[in-house]
């Protein structure tokens, strides 16, 4: 298969049982069978359909930052947008790239003093993760900002999904119960002050950096906000603050967050949020709901 990969898909970067915890904001995950790097949609095409035609597995990472990559790796074909990442203005509106860095993005509306995406001026991750999550934060989310997005749908075709028809909720869009696949998204923005944009996505990053342990590998926010309630705070009532299965940790700065600090694994992701959830229920009768994806096989014993 791989010599017949190679031939038939010439040109296109694919690499060989990789090893995802190298791509991974986490910093774990085990080896995809192949791993993809398509640099437009013609060539994210051809992978589709080579993958199909050979009744190989596929699937789209993004970027991978709010995954959980599990130590056994991933079965097929498994494709990030790193290379999907063109970002263009018209006016006031931004056309980005599924694979674009979504903090990126800001700054590029930022330099042509457009308003209404400093929101998102920290949220790490693509565009194409943000549009299939509806990320937002301090008030503002993608359902507010977005025209339409350009998707590939489960059948093959690339179709036009018009910001009424996406089905916004809370970390929710369509997307997620349609398999469709971002390939680039339109935002509309307003005309703003160059002086004032710029203070206020630097007000919105000191907020981060204060509240957040941006220096370690982490997942960003590990639960859904319940109703009613802060994730966080009902993690710290539960003393759960600096709680650590192997090498990774309820973060000290914001109980929301838990952080590899010492070359932990996908277990002990899986594990931590498993007794996070238990500790929670048991202390407030609260069930907490994972933001993250935990995605992949389990490692299994070589024994």
């Amino acid at each position: 298969m791989k010599q017949e990969m190679q031939a038939t898909l010439k040109g296109i970067d694919i690499r060989f049982d990789e090893p995802l915890k190298q791509y991974t904001y986490t910093r774990v995950g085990g080896p995809a069978d192949y791993l993809a790097f398509p640099r437009n949609r013609y060539e994210l095409k051809y992978l589709i359909s080579f993958a199909k035609a050979h009744d190989i597995p596929w699937m789209i990472l993004g970027n991978a930052s709010n995954i959980i990559v599990r130590d056994g790796g991933i079965r097929g074909m498994v494709i990030m947008f790193d290379r999907l990442n063109s970002v263009s203005v018209d006016g006031y509106v931004i056309e980005a790239e599924a694979g674009a860095n979504l903090i990126e993005t800001t700054k590029v509306a930022q330099y042509h003093s457009l308003t209404g995406f400093e929101f998102a001026c920290g949220i790490p991750g693509s565009i194409g993760g943000a549009v299939f999550m509806n990320a937002g934060a301090y008030g503002g989310e993608i359902a507010h900002v977005l025209i339409s997005a350009t998707v590939l749908t489960a059948d093959g075709e690339i179709v036009t999904i018009e910001n009424r028809d996406m089905a916004f909720g809370y970390r929710h869009s369509v997307l997620q119960d349609n398999g469709a696949i971002v390939i680039s998204a339109k935002f509309g923005l307003q005309p703003g002050d160059y002086t004032q944009i710029t203070q206020e996505m630097a007000r919105l990053t000191h907020l981060r950096q204060l509240k957040q342990p941006l220096e370690y590998p982490s997942c960003g926010s590990v639960f859904k906000r319940p109703v009613g309630h802060f994730a966080g705070q009902l993690i710290t009532e539960a003393n759960l603050k600096g709680h650590r299965i192997g090498g990774v940790e309820v973060s000290q700065k914001h109980a929301g967050f838990m952080i590899n600090i010492a070359d932990g694994s996908a277990a002990d992701y899986e594990q931590l949020i498993a007794h996070v959830i238990e500790e929670v229920k048991a202390m407030s009768g609260i069930v907490l709901e994972p933001e993250v994806r935990l995605i992949g096989e389990y490692q299994t014993s070589k024994d």
